[in-house]
């Protein structure tokens, strides 16, 4: 199944970084003849400013919170919010003010928050080999090799915890956190909000897309109606759904990872038990720009996917549904990092035969040719993957594959979706898996891990010559091998 233009399922939020002015910093003379050096702005603010007559969302960037603080205040910014890990502050703000503030001391960089982003959607657990691994595996906790132990953080429209999908054997589920980026259109303002974990939030925000994310990530054994056997990567790791609604914009994305990185240790907060909570240790971001863009380093999204690796958080993106021929970079700018553990996942399809010999899917974006950087790190199924969904969401009605659950009124609740979309969850599922075959491990050693072990599927552009291996524009390292990781990791 071919994926529509509108509902590819992959890629990222960031913003291409560059300068209002002139690349690098910019300096303008002030009126006494003094230098005056300006903090860069991204490129989406850019072309804001060219027609702006009111105000805008910005997040002002500093050498330290308090140094964001005191130049939001001095430039006359309506302050709306923070990163304090990061160090940056949201406000509202006029043409005039963000150049004033440009010039604040202390200021490093001012970025767009109101940049829209999109879901990129267009199991395959036979391929990746990850059914072999929770079959014939275990953790270090002696338990099966399901990523029992570990939570995954799904930031996407949303999810149904009342899916038969994630159903415990004990009638709960396996939505073990339940969250909503709520963002106030009128003053662009988000806040993160804890919500009981029977509110089906994807429903909410008519989305679909979340739900079926997340089924791929950890969906548990499932016997449909038709006899058909399904399981997510993980089948024993715990969710934690935080919904940014079906229509997002790049501050509502990043508030979700702030609160991942505030909360990953407990995200179901003090006092309940990791046994009942684990704590998150990747997260899965399947969202983005169309048509790639260039990798922003000061943007909001890749400081707080570095401080989640460094407090050993996993961070992977969908790499985005633009195909390509190599002739320039479509992959989504985030997933461009090239920190140990921020992850970015090409489309496998296995042409519905279960092999390891199938082909790169014709929409996964592909990196341009001649720069390393721009390509994605490894493949794992995006193609034809059946998960949950609810018949009467947009996302899920595209798929035009109903299957129904295992109970008499689960009609329609699984479809059959494509996009890089799919193929990230996989990818952040398998890292649970890692992580409970070795919990002391590093998010960059379950990079190298996955890379080595990669099977060298022969569809698409030549492998050629990487730090790892070899890797190629389209297909990075080559198609997920869980068994093979996990023997790498050890």
């Amino acid at each position: 199944m071919r994926p529509k233009p509108l509902l590819a399922c992959a890629a990222s939020v960031l913003a291409a970084s560059a300068t209002f002015a002139a690349a690098g910093t910019a300096s303008a003379a002030d009126p006494a003849g003094a230098t005056t050096t300006q903090a860069n702005v991204s490129d989406f603010l850019a072309r804001q400013l060219t027609t702006l007559s009111g105000r805008t969302t910005v997040m002002v960037h500093g050498t330290s919170l308090a140094a964001a603080r005191d130049a939001v205040a001095a430039a006359g910014m309506a302050k709306k919010g923070e990163f304090e890990s990061i160090g940056v502050v949201i406000a509202n703000a006029t043409k005039s003010q963000v150049q004033a503030v440009r010039s604040a001391p202390g200021v490093t960089y001012v970025e767009g928050g109101a940049q829209p982003i999109e879901f990129f959607q267009e199991t395959s657990n036979t391929a990746t080999r990850g059914a072999e691994a929770a079959a014939t595996l275990t953790g270090a906790d002696g338990s099966a090799l399901t990523g029992r132990g570990v939570s995954v953080a799904v930031i996407d429209s949303g999810v149904d915890p009342t899916h038969p999908y994630f159903k415990e054997a004990d009638g709960s589920s396996a939505v073990v956190a339940n969250l909503k980026a709520l963002c106030e259109p009128l003053t662009e303002t988000c806040s993160v909000q804890r919500l009981p974990n029977v509110i089906d939030t994807d429903t909410l925000s008519v989305g679909g897309h979340g739900t079926h994310v997340s089924g791929i990530v950890a969906g548990r054994p499932t016997t449909l109606t038709d006899g058909g056997k399904l399981q997510g990567a993980a089948p024993g790791a715990k969710l934690v759904s935080v919904s940014t609604g079906a229509g997002i914009v790049i501050l509502g994305a990043d508030s979700a990872l702030n609160w991942v990185l505030e909360n990953h240790e407990a995200p179901c907060g003090a006092g309940v038990p990791a046994t009942t909570c684990p704590p998150i240790k990747v997260t899965n971001n399947s969202y983005g720009p169309t048509g790639g863009g260039e990798f922003d380093p000061e943007s909001a999204t890749v400081k707080l996917q570095r401080a989640l690796a460094a407090e050993g958080v996993v961070t992977v993106w969908a790499a985005g549904n633009d195909g390509g021929d190599g002739s320039t970079s479509l992959t989504n700018p985030p997933g461009q990092d090239p920190t140990g553990g921020i992850l970015s996942v090409a489309s496998y399809f296995d042409q519905d035969t279960g092999t390891r010999s199938g082909i790169v899917s014709e929409y996964s974006s592909r990196g341009l040719s001649s720069d390393a950087s721009t390509w994605p790190d490894i493949s794992a199924p995006g193609e034809n993957i059946t998960s949950s969904c609810r018949l009467y969401l947009a996302i899920c009605s595209t798929g035009l594959d109903f299957r129904n659950g295992p109970g008499v009124l689960d009609l329609g609740t699984f479809n059959t979706i494509s996009g890089t979309s799919m193929a990230a969850p996989h990818i952040a599922g398998i890292v649970a898996q890692l992580f409970q075959a070795d919990p002391s491990a590093t998010p960059a050693e379950i990079e190298q891990a996955l890379k080595v072990s990669a099977h060298k599927y022969a569809d698409g552009a030549a492998y050629e010559a990487g730090p790892l291996g070899t890797t190629s524009y389209d297909k990075g390292y080559g198609l997920v091998d869980v068994v093979a990781a996990v023997a790498a990791l050890g």
